[in-house]
């Protein structure tokens, strides 16, 4: 059985969620961040990044959002949530899994980065990435305007990409009010019943 290594408020609730969604057995061990925001040392022994999010399932270790997520959708998905390989919606899927982290996320982290750095406040420097969050934000909601989901129907690459608009939003203080089509996608899975009970047990304001 997959468990899911939890760490609270973290990237680690998409994986709980996309089990969920699947219907997958899994359990989840809890590990509370310490006061500074780090992991705890016991995640460590678990992988020597100690990072979240990672599973264990048998002797397999991994950690690393994407890769997670498409080790238990080829492993346990049954086809679920995956476009056709020979399907138009295919390449979105591929697209979108990727961007969320390799684009979205990335920049969304140097901007929480010099946002915590007073001497910052006035740079060029953070001015250039605020822009740049500000035509990606722009560039999401329009991919938005004519589907409900990033790949058309709902799939994996929904669960990577829905992290950066809420949970990250504790971290990185920005406003969506301007992103419509975002604004409509996010009620979307918010009522989603698998996401719901993910929230529950992974989200933010979840306790062990």
């Amino acid at each position: 059985m997959i468990t899911v290594h939890h760490l609270s408020s973290s990237r680690s609730e998409r994986i709980v969620w996309l089990l969920e969604e699947l219907g997958t057995a899994y359990r989840m061990e809890w590990f509370q961040r310490e006061a500074t925001g780090a992991a705890p040392p016991d995640m460590k022994a678990l992988h020597e990044l100690g990072k979240s999010p990672l599973i264990t399932d048998g002797d397999t270790v991994l950690a690393e959002s994407g890769a997670i997520v498409e080790y238990i959708v080829r492993r346990y998905g049954k086809g679920a949530l995956v476009p056709p390989v020979d399907s138009p919606q295919f390449a979105r899927y591929v697209y979108w899994m990727h961007f969320a982290e390799g684009s979205l996320m990335s920049l969304m982290l140097i901007a929480l980065v010099l946002s915590r750095i007073p001497e910052a406040k006035e740079s060029p420097v953070r001015a250039r990435i605020l822009s740049r969050m500000t035509n990606m934000l722009a560039y999401v909601d329009g991919a938005l305007t004519d589907t409900e989901y990033f790949a058309g129907d709902f799939s994996a690459a929904d669960v990577m990409m829905v992290f950066p608009f809420t949970t990250m939003r504790r971290y990185l203080d920005y406003d969506i009010a301007p992103y419509a089509n975002i604004g409509k996608y996010l009620a979307r899975i918010e009522a989603r019943p698998a996401y719901q009970r993910a929230m529950a047990r992974a989200g933010p304001d979840a306790k062990p």
